[in-house]
């Protein structure tokens, strides 16, 4: 006799196969499998109290305030814990009632739908990228003479260049290419000056490789002409609030966009109170306008990648909290990417400089592909990408046996 662990549904049916179950069986038993907790926050007393009782009645549960049953509190936040089966069930029962119930039923059902896609179909401007079989590797370029982990070894263009050839030899899917430089205390450059910086260096890349190029900019016209010189991902590290003209832009190039969870500016992220109520769920929520900026805009959803922004406005503990619940993000049903090469909160860990962080960089590229990163971005690429090639099969590990 022992316990086993069942990660999603998928596992669950096949373990049932293996078993013998009837096929019906076996597409009524895996969502009872999987245990799941859904937190809404700040509901009114009412709304609380009519959950929890839903909850009970089919043999599940939900946490709420303790003053909520004799509304001696104005809002309760309220933790529901059940099986997939029986969330879908409470989802069901309320999604015709009043009081805005209907609409917490809705976002329920999304929320259900989309931790559980295993799989997505990623679309820039030039193809169709899968993303999910395997974690993808993007590979950094940074063109600035002050970047925090190169010191500007690639400033020039050819040598840049040459780092960006070399990346695709050891197995990048994507190059990011950035004209400047983000890291704590530094200041934003001119238009121009970025244009020619990174302009030369997309253009030379484009004609030699056939992987993605992806340009890391705020800038709207940035990112503009970096897709007309060939690139064809916009990663902007302000999620669309840096440039009011990027949304329109990512919608008219039709390029693919990476939005990234930033408090402040580069300039002044690490500067104050870093203090969050709820770090994944302001995390989240600030992807979810963003994303939803971009949607309006007439951005499509295949075209979308999230990023947490570790290291953006965040202490070191906060980024490992992160890394160890990443898996948060799926609600928001969008891959993710998540950047930790070389970072200084892993160097508080391990000591030494930039590039002597290669194994503490190793560990948290593996924590996050186990908690569901699709995208990797990172600087050694030869070592990541069989990082990534080993806990990938890990991951999938029970496809492998099947």
């Amino acid at each position: 006799m022992r316990t086993i662990k069942i990660n999603n549904p998928e596992e669950a049916s096949a373990i049932f196969r293996k078993i013998g179950v009837d096929p019906y069986g076996i597409d009524a038993m895996a969502r009872k499998t999987i245990n799941i907790n859904i937190l809404l926050e700040k509901q009114p007393c009412k709304i609380a109290n009519i959950i929890k009782q839903e909850m009970l009645s089919i043999g599940a549960d939900a946490a709420v305030a303790r003053g909520s049953v004799a509304c001696s509190v104005p809002m309760s936040d309220i933790l529901m814990m059940g099986t997939v089966k029986q969330i879908l069930t409470l989802a069901k029962k309320i999604e015709k009632q009043p009081f805005g119930l209907n609409l917490i039923a809705r976002e329920i059902f999304e929320i259900l739908n989309n931790i559980y896609q295993s799989e997505y179909v990623w679309k820039t401007s030039r193809r169709k990228i899968t993303l999910g079989r395997k974690t993808m590797v993007m590979g950094i370029l940074n063109v600035t003479p002050d970047s925090f982990s190169d010191s500007g070894l690639f400033y020039s263009p050819q040598k840049a260049i040459e780092h960006g050839l070399a990346m695709e030899d050891e197995g990048a899917d994507i190059i990011d290419i950035g004209g400047e430089s983000t890291r704590p205390g530094s200041r934003s450059v001119g238009v121009k000056i970025e244009l020619k910086r990174v302009l030369p260096v997309i253009e030379g890349l484009a004609k030699k490789i056939k992987i993605p190029i992806s340009i890391d900019t705020k800038k709207a016209e940035v990112a503009r002409l970096a897709v007309d010189f060939g690139a064809e991902i916009i990663n902007d590290i302000s999620a669309l609030n840096g440039d009011k003209n990027m949304a329109e832009t990512i919608r008219k190039t039709r390029a693919a966009a990476i939005l990234m969870h930033m408090r402040g500016k580069p300039k002044n992220m690490q500067k104050g109170s870093l203090a969050y109520d709820n770090l994944m769920g302001e995390i989240t929520d600030y992807l979810k306008h963003s994303s939803k900026k971009a949607l309006n805009a007439g951005v499509e959803k295949d075209c979308i990648v999230i990023d947490p922004g570790i290291g953006f406005g965040k202490t070191p503990e906060d980024n490992y909290k992160i890394i160890k619940n990443l898996s948060e993000l799926k609600a928001l049903g969008m891959p993710v990417l998540i950047g930790t090469s070389r970072k200084s909160f892993i160097g508080k860990i391990t000591g030494g400089k930039p590039d002597d962080r290669m194994e503490g960089t190793a560990a948290t590229v593996v924590a996050a592909i186990m908690n569901g990163c699709h995208i990797i971005r990172v600087h050694d690429v030869k070592a990541m990408k069989k990082v990534a090639a080993v806990t990938d099969a890990i991951v999938h590990a029970w496809q492998v046996a099947q």
